[in-house]
């Protein structure tokens, strides 16, 4: 069983809890994806964090291609592993 992550990078908490509840209606993912504020180098404001939602995919059913457009409806991404 590997250890297969992907993780979606949205523009702020809103956007990324909206997207964690998506994903459990969408994708039918059982575990809760982790939620994990990102500050960009040299900022200080909350204003300016990204938050990246972090998804444990061991089965690999999740389809790389299905989650960027996912991502991407917040005005997202999804980073390479």
């Amino acid at each position: 069983m590997s250890d297969v992550r992907h993780v979606l990078v949205l523009p702020d908490r809103d956007a990324a809890e909206d997207a964690v509840e998506a994903l459990g209606e969408r994708f039918g993912v059982r575990e809760e994806p982790q939620l994990v504020r990102d500050a960009l180098a040299g900022e200080d404001d909350a204003e300016d964090a990204q938050w990246l939602v972090v998804l444990r995919d061991e089965e690999g059913r999740l389809d790389a291609a299905e989650l960027d457009a996912f991502a991407a409806e917040w005005d997202g991404w999804r980073e390479e592993p």
